[in-house]
């Protein structure tokens, strides 16, 4: 039973440590490929904050793709009048982890 229990625990305690990981990650891909310059985690800068982000599109099916395909062709008017250019220099699959990365963001 307490091999079980430090089992279970480890996992737990290693898992949280991937996830954390992962998002450590996630957070320097959005610096390099110079998301940060425009928007903040928790608050707007030029652009919208990521935890607005992530409130604005919570539960819509396909929000993941949407918000990729704008990373990388840029889009105008959902902000307001300042548009978001585009960053054709990150990947597709670099877009669809920074929209998951950015979905995930709490306010």
């Amino acid at each position: 039973m307490i091999r079980k229990n430090i089992t279970t625990i480890a996992f737990v305690l290693t898992a949280g440590l991937v996830f954390a990981g992962a998002a450590n990650a996630s957070e320097e891909l959005a610096k390099k490929s110079g998301c940060t310059a425009c928007h903040g985690v928790d608050k707007k800068i030029v652009g919208p904050a990521f935890s607005d982000v992530a409130a604005k599109y919570k539960g819509q099916k396909g929000a993941e793709v949407t918000l990729a395909a704008k990373i990388k062709k840029g889009g105008s008017g959902v902000w307001g009048v300042i548009p978001m250019p585009p960053n054709a220099t990150v990947t597709d699959d670099d877009a669809l982890t920074l929209s998951k990365w950015v979905l995930k963001t709490k306010q």
